[in-house]
C-alpha cells in the first residue's frame, strides 16, 4: 500500500468555498490500514470498466459496541476519498426564513457560493468506477447492475455514469465494512426500502435480529451511526405511511449521521450518490421543548424515517474525531471549521 500522504491539498479546497469538489489528488487516499482498519471497495472486484467483475461479498462481523464508531469513520473516509462535496442546508434555510421563500434544492443552488457542486466529470468517474462498484459487491444479488453498468463504460467510455442509483449500495457496504456481518442484523439490498422495512419490522417485535429500529422524526434521540430517510417515490411523510405500503417496492435514501450539533441545530449526515457522488449535509434542525432534536427537512423534502442503531452511543461530535479529520493539517477550535 502506498505511503498515506496528508489531504493538505483537499484543506485548502475546504477552506475556499462551500462549493466543494476536489480534483483527482494523491492526497484523497484512504487511510493505511494501522491508522483505520478499512478495506477498500475496490478490492471486491476485478477488471477494467467494461469487463469488471464482483469477486468479494465477505462482511465483517464486530461486537456491537464497535459498529456504531466505524460506521461513522468509514463513511467520513469514503467522503473524503471522493472529495469532502458538502450540500449546507442551514445556509439555504436561514436564507428562506429571511425572504420568505420556501426552503428547497432550487433555492439553495441560487445562493452566492451554492452548496451544490456539479456533478462528478468523466475523469472523476473513471477514478472512482471500481469505488462503487465494490459498494455494489456488499448488495446482494447485484451482479446485473454491474454487468450493465459494463455495456454502458463499453458504449461510452470508463467516464460513463451509472446507470442505477447507488446510494443504497453505499449504506450496505459501510455496515458490512464496519462490522454488521449477519445480514439479519442489517438487510444490505440494492434499494433502501428493504432495510427499512426491516427496521418496522423490529420495532414492532417482528424481527428480532435487526439492529436497527425505526421512529417517526423526534421520537427518539438521533446520533451518530443512525440513518435518516426520506422517499421520492412515493415522497411519504411518517412511517404510518411506509408501514401500510411495506413490502412494496419504492424510490428511498438514506444518509448517516455523522454529527449532532443540538447548540448549533444542525445534524450532519453522509451518503451516497447525492449528485453522483459521496457527499455531507448539513441538515438544519429544531427542538420543541423536551423533545428530541429533529431535522426539518432534506431541502424541503420530507424526511418520514429515523433508523436508530440499538448500540451503546458515543460521542455527538462524532465527526470531529475520525481518523480521517484529525489527520488534517488544519488547525482551527474544531475540525469542522475546516470544511465549513
Amino acid at each position: 500500500m502506498p505511503a498515506f500522504k496528508p489531504f493538505f491539498h483537499a484543506s485548502m479546497l475546504l477552506l475556499a468555498s462551500f462549493s466543494l469538489q476536489a480534483q483527482p489528488s494523491e492526497s484523497l487516499q484512504r487511510l493505511p490500514s494501522d491508522i483505520l482498519g478499512v478495506r477498500s471497495p475496490a478490492e471486491r472486484v476485478a477488471g477494467a470498466p467494461g469487463s469488471m467483475r464482483i469477486t468479494d461479498r465477505s462482511c465483517r462481523s464486530m461486537p456491537l459496541g464497535d459498529v456504531r464508531r466505524r460506521i461513522v469513520d468509514t463513511a467520513v473516509q469514503e467522503w473524503a476519498y471522493f472529495g469532502f462535496s458538502v450540500d449546507d442546508q442551514v445556509r439555504a434555510y436561514a436564507f428562506s426564513q429571511q425572504t420568505s421563500q420556501p426552503f428547497s434544492q432550487d433555492l439553495s443552488r441560487q445562493m452566492p457560493r451554492a452548496a451544490f457542486a456539479p456533478r462528478m466529470s468523466a475523469g472523476e468517474n473513471a477514478r472512482l468506477a471500481s469505488s462503487i462498484a465494490g459498494y455494489w459487491a456488499a448488495a446482494p444479488d447485484s451482479d446485473w447492475i454491474l454487468q450493465r453498468q459494463n455495456a454502458n463504460w463499453n458504449a461510452e467510455g470508463d467516464g460513463a455514469r451509472w446507470r442505477h442509483a447507488w446510494s443504497a449500495a453505499f449504506i450496505s457496504w459501510v455496515m458490512c465494512e464496519s462490522g454488521l456481518g449477519e445480514n439479519g442484523q442489517f438487510r444490505r439490498a440494492i434499494a433502501h426500502h428493504t432495510y427499512i422495512d426491516q427496521a418496522i419490522r423490529a420495532t414492532e417485535g417482528r424481527d428480532t435480529d435487526s439492529v436497527y429500529t425505526a421512529f417517526d422524526l423526534g421520537e427518539a434521540a438521533i446520533e451518530p451511526g443512525d440513518l435518516l430517510c426520506r422517499g421520492s417515490r412515493p415522497a411519504y411523510r411518517n412511517l404510518a405511511e411506509r408501514r401500510a405500503q411495506i413490502g412494496v417496492g419504492a424510490r428511498t435514501h438514506c444518509d448517516i449521521v455523522v454529527k449532532v450539533d443540538s447548540e448549533a441545530q444542525k445534524i450532519m449526515v453522509i451518503g451516497g450518490n447525492v449528485r453522483g457522488t459521496v457527499r455531507m449535509k448539513v441538515l438544519q434542525a429544531v427542538q420543541d421543548e423536551g423533545e428530541p432534536l429533529r431535522p426539518v427537512s432534506d431541502n424541503g423534502r420530507a424526511l418520514f424515517a429515523h433508523l436508530k442503531l440499538e448500540a451503546p452511543a458515543i460521542a455527538l461530535n462524532a465527526l470531529d474525531n475520525t481518523p480521517t479529520l484529525q489527520t488534517l493539517p488544519c488547525k482551527a477550535a474544531s475540525p469542522e471549521q475546516c470544511f465549513l
